[in-house]
C-alpha cells in the first residue's frame, strides 16, 4: 500500500456514519471512490466531499473533478461552456419542443439517460417513429436508471462472445423477475430527453484518462452486431494504436476544468479529429495493464505505474509533509 510505503500516517473511516466530520477532525483529506449505483451515495457523498473542501481539507475527488459525475446533461453544459469538442447534444425538457426537434432533424441519433456506465441506458435511435417513442415515455412514464432486461443481455453476449460464467446469465434472469433492493427503489428518469449525434464509421472508441499530469490510454472495440464500445470489455492497451491528439486533448481540458483526475471516451468524425462523447472521474482496474504514460510534454515513459498512487498523489501535490493524515 502506497501510505504504509511511504511512512504515510492514514486511517479508515466510515463515511456513512453520522460524526463522519468529527471523525475527519486530526486529517489532511479525505479519499472516497463513492459509487454512481449506490443509493446511499448519491444522497450525499458528493454534499459531504464538497463541504469538507470548503471548510479547507483536501478531498479526492474534488468539487471539479466530480460534481458532474455520472451527470451526461451537467457534462453537456460544462463541455460546451469551456468550449471543449463534445459530440453534439441536444437536451429538451419540454415534450413538444423535443417533438418539434425530432421531426426535423437526420437520423440515426443517440438516445442516452443523464447516468448509466458501461453503455447502459444507451440506444441507437434510427428513425423519427422510435424517437417519438423515447419521447413520449420520457415525459410520461419515465425510464429506470437501471435495465435489468439490458444487464440479462449483456449477460447472455458476454457468456457466448467471451465465455464467461454462465452463472451471471442465471443472476441476471432471476433480476428481472426479482429485482434487487437498490433497483426497486431508484427513482424514474423523467421530464428531460437528451440525444447525442451518431458519430458513423467508429469501430472503436479511446479511453484517455488523465491523473495529476500523467495520461494512459486504450483503445475500446465495439461490441460484435453494436455500435457501443463502453463496456465491451474488448480493450488494446498497446500505446502505438493510440491517437496522441485526444491524448493532448484530454490534458488541455483537465487544464481548463482543473480536474484532479479525469477520463475521457473519444470517438472520431470524418476528420478523424476526436470528439468527447462523455467524461467521468472514475474508472475501472482494467487500465492497470497499460505499460506506462504519457507525460504533460507528451512524452511516452515506458515504466509501470498504479493509477491509484497517483489519485493519492494529486492530493499531495502541494508537498504537505508526511506527517499530515490521509484518510482513505
Amino acid at each position: 500500500m502506497y501510505c504504509r510505503r511511504n511512512s504515510l500516517p492514514f486511517k479508515i473511516v466510515n463515511c456513512y456514519e453520522s460524526d463522519i466530520i468529527e471523525q475527519l477532525e486530526d486529517c489532511y483529506a479525505l479519499l472516497w471512490h463513492f459509487h454512481h449505483n449506490s443509493i446511499k451515495d448519491k444522497l450525499f457523498a458528493k454534499q459531504l466531499l464538497f463541504s469538507l473542501e470548503h471548510a479547507g481539507k483536501k478531498v479526492f475527488p474534488s468539487f471539479n473533478t466530480s460534481w458532474h459525475f455520472d451527470d451526461k446533461v451537467g457534462q453537456k453544459y460544462l463541455l460546451e461552456a469551456m468550449g471543449l469538442p463534445l459530440v453534439p447534444s441536444y437536451i429538451f425538457y419540454q415534450e413538444s419542443q423535443a417533438l418539434d426537434w425530432a421531426k426535423d432533424t437526420s437520423y440515426p441519433k443517440v438516445f442516452k439517460l443523464r447516468n448509466g456506465a458501461g453503455s447502459s441506458n444507451v440506444r441507437l435511435v434510427r428513425n423519427y417513429r422510435h424517437a417519438l417513442s423515447l419521447i413520449n415515455r420520457a415525459f410520461n412514464k419515465g425510464f429506470l436508471p437501471i435495465d435489468r432486461w439490458y444487464r440479462l443481455r449483456e449477460a447472455i453476449r458476454e457468456f457466448k462472445w467471451t465465455s464467461s460464467s454462465f452463472k451471471r446469465c442465471l443472476k441476471g434472469a432471476i433480476r428481472v423477475v426479482v429485482p434487487m433492493k437498490y433497483v426497486r427503489t431508484q427513482k424514474k428518469e423523467k421530464g428531460y430527453i437528451y440525444f447525442q449525434d451518431f458519430i458513423p464509421n467508429n469501430t472503436f472508441d479511446m479511453r484517455v484518462i488523465v491523473v495529476g499530469d500523467k495520461a494512459f490510454a486504450a483503445k475500446r472495440m465495439v461490441r460484435k452486431n453494436d455500435f457501443r464500445a463502453s463496456g465491451s470489455g474488448v480493450f488494446n492497451f498497446n500505446r502505438q494504436v493510440i491517437n496522441i491528439d485526444a491524448v493532448r486533448m484530454a490534458f488541455e481540458a483537465v487544464r481548463k476544468l482543473k480536474t484532479q483526475c479525469l477520463a475521457f471516451d473519444f470517438v472520431f468524425d470524418e476528420r478523424k479529429q476526436p470528439l468527447i462523447v462523455e467524461i467521468s472521474y472514475a474508472f475501472c482496474t482494467v487500465y492497470d495493464h497499460c505499460d506506462g504514460y504519457w507525460n504533460k510534454d507528451l512524452e511516452w515513459i515506458n515504466e509501470n505505474f498504479s493509477p491509484q498512487e497517483l489519485m493519492i498523489e494529486s492530493v499531495l501535490k502541494d508537498n504537505t509533509p508526511l506527517k499530515q493524515l490521509v484518510v482513505i
